[in-house]
C-alpha cells in the first residue's frame, strides 16, 4: 500500500497545512495511524518534507475535527474510536442506507442495476481473494450506487457528510474474514430486493446490514 504520509507534493495548489491535513486524515481513516498513537511534528515534518509549522497546524484542525486528541505532557494523538461514536454514526447510517434501498427498489435504472451486479461481482471476488484494498473499494462502490439510484439529493448530502467516519469503521470491520463472507450474503439480499422491485424488502435488508455491522465492530473494538 502506497503510504498517505510520504513526501508532500509541493505544487499542489492547497495551502500547504491543508495538503499535511488531507494527508494524516487518510492516514487514520486507512489505519496507518492507529487510534491512541502519538502524533509527533518533527517526525512527521521529516517523513513528509516539510517545515513543523504546517504540521502543527495540520494538527490542531484535525483536533477541531475530533480526528486528533490533544493530552497534557503528551502531545497529540489520534483519538479513539469510542463505543457511543460507532453507535451514533451507524444508527444514522442504517436508517438513511434503508431509505436509499427503498428509493433505489423504486427508481433504479436498468443500466444502474447492472452496473450494480457487476460491482457485487467483484466484490465477491475480492473476498475470495482476501484482497483487502478491494473490499473495501467494491463495498464503498456498491453503496453508492444505491445513493445514487435513490434521486435523493438531500440523502445524498447526508450521507456524503458521514462518508468519512463510516470509512473508518469499514476499515475495522472488513478486515475480519468471516464478517465479509457475511457482507456478501447481505449485499445480495439488498441487491435482489431491489432487482425485483421490493422497496420494503430492500428497506429491511440495508437496515439489517448496517445493524448487524454495528455489532461486529462494536465486538472489535472492545477486543482491543
Amino acid at each position: 500500500m502506497h503510504s498517505k504520509l510520504s513526501k508532500i507534493n509541493l505544487n499542489n495548489y492547497k495551502p500547504l497545512r491543508d495538503v499535511i491535513f488531507d494527508s494524516l486524515r487518510e492516514a487514520i481513516i486507512a489505519g496507518e495511524l492507529k487510534p491512541g498513537e502519538r502524533l509527533m511534528e518533527v517526525q512527521l515534518a521529516e517523513k513528509m518534507g516539510v517545515s513543523r509549522t504546517p504540521v502543527r497546524e495540520a494538527i490542531r484542525k484535525l483536533e477541531l475535527e475530533g480526528w486528533v486528541v490533544m493530552t497534557a505532557r503528551k502531545g497529540a494523538s489520534v483519538a479513539n474510536l469510542s463505543v457511543k461514536d460507532i453507535m451514533d454514526v451507524l444508527e444514522v447510517r442504517a436508517a438513511l442506507d434503508g431509505e436509499a434501498a427503498f428509493l433505489s427498489a423504486v427508481r433504479i435504472r436498468e443500466d444502474e442495476l447492472k452496473e450494480i451486479k457487476n460491482i457485487e461481482a467483484l466484490f465477491e471476488k475480492s473476498v475470495e481473494k482476501g484482497n483487502f484494498q478491494d473490499i473495501v473499494k467494491k463495498d464503498v462502490e456498491f453503496h453508492e450506487v444505491i445513493y445514487k439510484s435513490s434521486r435523493n439529493d438531500k440523502l445524498m448530502q447526508i450521507v456524503s457528510n458521514l462518508r468519512e467516519q463510516v470509512h473508518r469503521f469499514r476499515i475495522i470491520y472488513t478486515k475480519d474474514y468471516s464478517i465479509t463472507q457475511n457482507l456478501v450474503k447481505e449485499h445480495i439480499e439488498i441487491l435482489e430486493a431491489i432487482a425485483s422491485r421490493d422497496a420494503k424488502k430492500a428497506q429491511k435488508a440495508a437496515y439489517a446490514h448496517i445493524e448487524n455491522q454495528k455489532e461486529a465492530i462494536v465486538k472489535s473494538i472492545k477486543k482491543t
